[in-house]
């Protein structure tokens, strides 16, 4: 017979549960995704690193993903950067 009996949760208790396994895996696939990448450039980048990469706040970030200036990936309510996607969005000014 096992030492560990059946518990029966609640909604709430289950939820939790999900919620705080959910966060320990995209805190495991945003560490690894990050080192794996073959080049620094490939980097996928979260919001903040990426306002901090290109020297603007948050709400300049929204604005030009919402124009389609940049383009960000998401999984879960999380939104990513490529790092190289940045770089090619800057344009030479002229002199």
């Amino acid at each position: 017979m096992s030492d560990n009996p059946i518990q029966i949760l609640t909604l709430d208790q289950l939820n939790e549960l999900m919620e705080i396994r959910e966060k320990k895996i995209f805190d495991f696939l945003e560490k690894n995704l990050q080192h794996q990448s073959s080049t620094d450039e490939e980097r996928l980048l979260t919001r903040e690193e990426a306002c901090e990469f290109l020297r603007i706040k948050s709400t300049t970030l929204w604005k030009w993903t919402e124009k389609g200036r940049l383009t960000s990936y998401g999984i879960a309510g999380k939104r990513y950067y490529k790092r190289s996607e940045l770089l090619d969005s800057l344009i030479q000014l002229e002199k």
